[in-house]
């Protein structure tokens, strides 16, 4: 058969609709940047050319609107707390939340101070924590893997 010649046949492809919306999901994951302390470092270099988060199709946006997961990047002080939980109430369905470091997973060295939050999952609920301080941009990119494969194994439509 030659190269050239277009072969004229229907393909198609089976699938659920529940895997190509999950798929869709974790291939256009847009994050709401909310750095707090030095973990945002991390977090702007793992945007960086070097590690270009955007080959995964993750762009930054500056809108909760826009947004659909949220890096908390930092010490959660007591005061930041309802700013917090404010911009994630605006962030539409299904939005996913990423707790990277010490201080936003658990307090980290300010755990027992009277103004730090001890965990952003006490204000909105966390699906990747992150450890580390600071935790490297190789393990917030990790971090995305592991939620992209948790958010294709969820199912959206309910039998």
């Amino acid at each position: 058969m030659d190269s050239t010649e277009v072969i004229n046949e229907d393909h198609v492809i089976l699938t659920r609709l529940d895997d190509v919306a999950n798929l869709i999901r974790t291939n256009s994951l847009w994050y709401l940047t909310f750095g707090l302390a030095c973990c945002a470092v991390e977090m702007i270099q793992a945007a960086a050319s070097r590690y270009d988060m955007e080959r995964f199709g993750m762009i930054p946006r500056a809108s909760p609107r826009q947004a659909d997961l949220m890096i908390v990047a930092g010490t959660l002080t007591n005061k930041m707390a309802p700013a917090l939980r404010r911009i994630y109430d605006q962030m539409a369905e299904p939005r996913y939340v990423i707790s990277m470091g010490s201080c936003a997973n658990g307090g980290g060295y300010y755990h027992y101070s009277y103004s730090v939050v001890r965990g952003c999952d006490r204000i909105v609920p966390v699906d990747v924590y992150i450890p580390g301080c600071p935790p490297t941009a190789e393990a917030l990119i990790y971090g995305v893997l592991q939620l992209q494969n948790k958010i294709k194994r969820r199912q959206l439509i309910q039998r």
